[in-house]
């Protein structure tokens, strides 16, 4: 059958090379005709320095099932190898996905990209076609899934685990998301989980466990003289839940009209060929080159985290077989750059604002792409991806790639120096709050030793924040404000209206003071005459220090008045 398959593809290649350009062939044709025109040539030259490569493999070593089935779900089905589990779990569950044919349906329909790939990796590893339904139940066959422990991809692999299985995940691309990547890597997985355990049932609970937690929960039983089959260990519920789940799917897929539910069919073809680029490429671009909405381009191409895709990295197109004929077909004719971004790495700490304005472009389009948010600047050494312009307009190389990081950090508003005068009553405790400073600083940058404070004393402080504060019980010197806005006329001469009337209430009153103070000194004078007792020379002093005191206060008074009037 396979030498029929392929006798038909060269008869539909060679009719094709034979046809005219002018000869009206649909660019649009069926699967099978567009698969064998691209499998006539692995690499076709679509300008003097761009080429596009079509992947073979896709296409000459396709199986389609030993007896070619129409259906895929019929192949599946046969494919079907691992023993039926029965426990009250897995009818609760296959209730559940029975009584929600809608959720079925979506992920059935998610699922119909990616399907005849993954079972045609099954069959070439002798694999049950059982663990074609798993990322029903690790992501709901959604590539774009990521969970709170960090697993990514419709495989839901964590960063350490897509490592350990040549994921890449850099700025670029996470791999892990990548519908071809991360199939192998988690066939090769589960694979490797069957060879340690010897039971698909132990492999699926360390896919979901890890395998050094099943190892122990085993070797807990060994140690108890119980049994270590999965039903026997004492598993998490998640992982208890697990393998019900797979058997809850299959039994719906094995029997549909059993429990009322409608599959749609799926072809047994491929869905998508395997397409790269030599140079950088929009994602926008190659998806409109491809005739194709971006939601779908997204769909096959999940792992593409920035809005380019790199030509250095030779990473991998996945489209439809009709669409990656017009692709190849619109990007010969295309003429315009194929890619409007480049990197910038940061030589020191700076903001978006900052390098947009060197660049010449807008800092909002650098925090968006680059995941950015408010109030953080890039640290040294981080690189960024930029709009192109007529000085950096160049391909991102596969050493950047591979090595670009970006590091985030609060931007820290400025320090300005400021000189504060001690007032009776402070601690440095106090200050310290007041400026928003701690004591080991104010110690620090004046040198001091002990906590004491006195009356008068000048600090220096390095206070972050670009107004200036005034606080009660510590006064800047005027040397070290700065105004941060013009005063107007009208407003000096609200300042000075008020300050004048300050005075004038200040004179008022101290001459209401003297003139009191001398009306006393004279009734005790007259008193004296009249045979009242003399005041005593220490009676005189007393009252001498409280007028002074009162004095002195009065000034203290005006001097905070005027310092108020002032602001």
């Amino acid at each position: 059958m396979r030498l029929i398959v392929s006798l038909l593809l060269t008869l539909v290649l060679a009719a094709c090379a034979s046809a005219p350009p002018g000869s009206g062939t649909s660019t649009a044709q069926s699967s099978t005709s567009s698969a064998s025109a691209l499998s006539s040539s692995s690499k076709q030259q679509v300008s003097s320095d761009q080429t596009i490569d079509v992947d073979k493999d896709s296409l000459d070593n396709l199986s389609y099932g030993d007896h070619q089935d129409n259906d895929l779900w019929s192949r599946i089905r046969r494919g079907f190898a691992i023993p039926d589990l029965d426990s009250p779990l897995v009818q609760e569950r296959t209730a559940w996905y029975a009584a929600r044919p809608e959720y079925v349906e979506r992920m059935v329909n998610r699922s119909s990209r990616y399907l005849f790939h993954i079972v045609e990796e099954l069959e070439k590893r002798h694999m049950p076609t059982e663990l074609a339904l798993l990322p029903f139940v690790e992501s709901a066959y959604n590539p774009q899934a990521l969970s709170t422990a960090k697993a990514a991809g419709m495989w839901q692999f964590i960063p350490s685990t897509g490592k350990t299985y040549n994921l890449k995940q850099n700025m670029f691309s996470d791999e892990r998301r990548d519908v071809v990547a991360s199939t192998d890597a988690a066939l090769d997985y589960l694979s490797n989980l069957h060879d340690m355990f010897g039971d698909w049932y132990l492999a699926l609970a360390a896919y979901n466990w890890g395998e050094g937690n099943v190892q122990r929960a085993i070797a807990r039983n060994q140690a108890q003289g119980l049994p270590t089959d999965y039903q026997s260990l004492r598993l998490p519920t998640e992982t208890r839940e697990y393998v019900p789940k797979l058997q809850a799917i299959k039994n719906i897929i094995e029997h549909p009209a059993l429990y009322d539910v409608k599959l749609p069919e799926i072809p047994n073809h491929p869905y998508f060929v395997s397409v790269t680029t030599s140079h950088d490429i929009d994602v926008a671009l190659a998806a409109r080159l491809a005739d194709l909405p971006l939601s779908e381009f997204r769909a096959l191409n999940p792992a593409f985290k920035k809005p380019v895709i790199l030509g250095a990295t030779k990473s991998k197109i996945l489209l439809p077989f009709d669409n990656a004929d017009i692709f190849a077909k619109q990007l010969k004719s295309y003429k315009k750059p194929l890619s409007s971004w480049t990197t910038y790495t940061i030589r020191r700490a700076e903001s978006p604002e900052v390098i947009a304005k060197r660049l010449g472009v807008e800092a909002s389009t650098i925090r968006s792409v680059n995941g950015i948010p408010p109030r953080f600047r890039m640290k040294a050494g981080s690189t960024i991806l930029v709009p192109r312009t007529g000085e950096n307009d160049r391909d991102i190389s596969s050493t950047v790639a591979d090595n670009a990081v970006l590091a985030l950090e609060p931007e820290v508003p400025p320090v300005r120096r400021v000189a504060v005068r001690v007032r009776r009553g402070d601690s440095l405790s106090a200050v310290a709050r007041r400026y928003g400073v701690s004591e080991l600083e104010i110690k620090r940058w004046n040198r001091m030793r002990g906590n004491g404070l006195r009356a008068g004393q000048t600090l220096v402080l390095m206070v972050r924040g670009a107004p200036e504060r005034r606080v009660a019980g510590a006064v800047t010197e005027r040397r070290t404000v700065s105004s941060h806005r013009p005063v107007t006329k009208r407003e000096a001469a609200r300042r000075n209206t008020v300050k004048h009337e300050v005075v004038r209430r200040e004179v008022a009153k101290r001459a209401t003071v003297r003139h009191e103070s001398k009306r006393k000194e004279v009734a005790s004078r007259k008193g004296s005459r009249h045979g009242a007792p003399a005041v005593s020379a220490r009676e005189k002093d007393r009252k001498a220090t409280a007028k002074r005191a009162v004095a002195d206060r009065s000034k203290r008074r005006f001097e905070k008045t005027l310092r108020t009037a002032e602001r």
